[in-house]
């Protein structure tokens, strides 16, 4: 089966949890992942959860069948969220496939994130067509669909949004769900809101819970970062501590403007001017007036070879890379701010590099 993006903005597609195997995967990491968790948690029985890496089932792909038919250590069922690069989990999807259909038993579900891989990828090709599994590509969102998800958010929450909060919030955001998500959280407890007892929320109730606006969020950092301005990095990285900003929430927002810088290269080609960009394509790669000079630039410098006759760019090794400073962030958050500054030099040094 294959879904849309859109289809998972206020639930899950139709006959989602009809499948076993689940591959999310496109440039939009954080709505492949928030779409993710929903299928975790609306699993009839989910159990332990247990997280593997690409990069472990590339290495072992008999890995995933052996954890998939096992059971918890207490005896109980069990999901299994894989995040992998590309195609890193094709072959052990295979041996997984096969050795069911060979009568080696009935496996746990299976979730797999996948950054850099598309719904043409080889992984993608192996699933569409079973029932049992279910392919969803996703595209970085736009303000109507962010703000449309928050709404339904705020109705599950039991949150009235009057306004124009809705997109407030997902401005806040940086149009990133999973953030999005948190907001709507933290402001259903702020106002004591829940289904059974719904409550209004105002401008100022937002306020109130210290959420970040587009002008003093990742945006400047992002683009001190990219653009090689080794300079600012301190500065930026002071007033990040300053205004309570979350790691975590930067390296996603470093994440989309990286997916962005690929999307442009891919409509463009390596060699392709940015310049003979017309209105239309602009807005559909989500590039806005205010930020046109800055992502003019990242592009020039992130589309060079990684090295003197290398076929790959210098964006093939940045988007890897801060997928793994997104795990690295999430599995060390008591020392999170000291690893992100060391990373965020490291990459603007390399962007700086002629």
């Amino acid at each position: 089966m294959k879904a849309k993006n859109s289809d998972f903005a206020r639930g899950l597609p139709s006959g989602a949890l009809s499948a076993r195997i689940f591959f999310f995967c496109g440039p939009d990491e954080a709505g492949a992942n928030a779409a993710a968790n929903r299928i975790a948690e609306a699993l009839p029985d989910a159990g332990e959860r247990i997280e593997l890496s690409g990069a472990d089932l590339k290495r072992d792909p008999a890995l995933l069948g052996d954890e998939a038919r096992s059971t918890s250590l207490f005896g109980g069922k069990r999901h299994i969220f894989v995040r992998a690069t590309g195609e890193e989990a094709h072959d052990a999807l295979e041996v997984l496939i096969q050795t069911g259909e060979a009568g080696a038993g009935e496996a746990a579900p299976v979730i797999v994130v996948a950054t850099s891989a598309t719904d043409k990828s080889r992984t993608a090709k192996l699933l569409e067509k079973r029932k049992d599994a279910l392919v969803a590509m996703f595209y970085p969102p736009d303000l109507a669909a962010v703000a449309a998800a928050v709404r339904g958010m705020a109705d599950v929450a039991g949150l009235r949004l009057g306004g124009d909060l809705a997109e407030r919030i997902a401005r806040a955001a940086g149009l990133d769900i999973r953030l999005a998500q948190s907001e709507v959280t933290k402001l259903a407890l702020y106002c004591d809101a829940d289904p059974q007892s719904p409550r209004s929320a105002s401008a100022e109730d937002h306020a109130a819970i210290g959420a970040a606006t587009e002008e003093d969020g990742f945006a400047p950092l992002v683009n001190a970062v990219l653009g090689g301005e080794t300079g600012r990095i301190a500065g930026e990285i002071r007033r990040m501590r300053e205004l309570g900003l979350n790691p975590v929430g930067l390296a996603l927002a470093l994440e989309r403007r990286a997916a962005q810088l690929a999307n442009i290269m891919a409509h463009l080609g390596t060699r392709g001017s940015f310049d003979r960009l017309d209105k239309g394509s602009e807005a559909r790669l989500g590039i806005f007036f205010k930020e046109k000079r800055d992502i003019r630039q990242q592009f020039e410098r992130w589309r060079q070879p990684a090295a003197r006759g290398a076929r790959e760019t210098r964006l093939d090794r940045l988007i890897p890379r801060l997928t793994m400073l997104h795990r690295t962030l999430l599995a060390n958050s008591q020392t999170a701010e000291l690893l992100l500054a060391q990373e965020l030099a490291e990459i603007a040094r390399y962007a700086a590099k002629r």
